[in-house]
C-alpha cells in the first residue's frame, strides 16, 4: 500500500494504578507495542493516565482542574489509540474504566454527518496481570472502544497471565514469551494497516 504523506501517530494509554516513575508493567506492554509499531512507520507517545488528575465523567471536559482534554488533543491527533491495563481481581483497573467513561463523551462530539470525531481511528488493546481475566478484559475494552467510534483491527488484543495463583508480574519476565512477542508483532501489523486504509479511504459520510 502506498505511504500516506504524513506518518501515522499512536498514543498509549497506560492505566496502571502506580503513578510515575513506579516500575509498571502495563508501560512495559504499552511500550513493546509501540516498538512493533514503529517497525510499521507509526510513531507514538505514552500517557501514565494516573498522572494526571482525570476527573470522573462523560463529558470531554470535566471543568476546572481536568486533565482529560489535554489528554484527548493527544488522541486526536493520534491514528492508532492503544490501551494498556493491568489485570485487578479479574477486571480492567478502575483507571482504564475511567479512560473507558471519559471517552464516551465523544459519542456527543460529531462531524458533519453525524458520526463521532473519533470515526476512523484505530484501537487496539494491551493487558497484564498476574491472574485470569485477560480475555474478559480485552472483550469489554473492545467492545466499549467500538461503541464510541473505534475500529478494531483483526487479533487487535495483547496480553499476558501469569500461572493460576503466580506472583510473577511482566516486568520480572527476562524476555519477552515468544508467544506474546508474536501476537504484539501481529497486533502491531493488522492496527498500522487498518489504519493507513482508513485515512486513505475514509467511512462515507451520511
Amino acid at each position: 500500500m502506498t505511504e500516506t504523506a504524513s506518518p501515522l501517530r499512536a498514543l498509549a494509554l497506560v492505566c496502571t494504578l502506580s503513578p510515575s516513575p513506579a516500575a509498571s508493567s502495563s508501560e512495559k506492554m504499552a511500550r513493546e507495542v509501540l516498538d512493533a509499531l514503529a517497525g510499521h512507520g507509526v510513531s507514538g507517545d505514552v500517557v501514565r493516565v494516573v498522572d494526571h488528575d482525570v476527573k470522573p465523567g462523560v463529558e470531554v471536559d470535566m471543568g476546572e482542574g481536568d486533565a482529560w482534554p489535554a489528554i484527548r488533543e493527544q488522541l486526536m491527533a493520534a491514528d492508532i489509540l492503544i490501551v494498556s491495563t493491568p489485570t485487578w481481581v479479574g477486571h480492567m483497573s478502575s483507571v482504564a474504566q475511567r479512560v473507558l467513561e471519559r471517552l464516551d463523551g465523544e459519542l456527543s462530539e460529531t462531524d458533519d454527518s453525524g458520526r463521532p470525531l473519533v470515526t476512523g481511528k484505530v484501537a487496539v488493546t494491551a493487558v497484564v496481570g498476574n491472574e485470569d481475566g485477560a480475555h474478559k478484559i480485552t472483550a469489554d475494552l473492545m467492545q466499549g472502544l467500538n461503541d464510541i467510534g473505534f475500529t478494531i483491527p483483526a487479533q487487535g488484543g495483547t496480553y499476558w497471565n501469569d500461572e493460576a495463583m503466580g506472583s510473577r508480574d511482566y516486568l520480572d519476565l527476562e524476555e519477552t514469551p515468544e508467544a506474546v512477542a508474536s501476537t504484539t508483532s501481529t497486533l502491531a501489523e493488522n492496527a498500522a494497516q487498518l489504519a493507513r486504509a482508513l485515512r486513505a479511504t475514509p467511512y462515507p459520510g451520511r
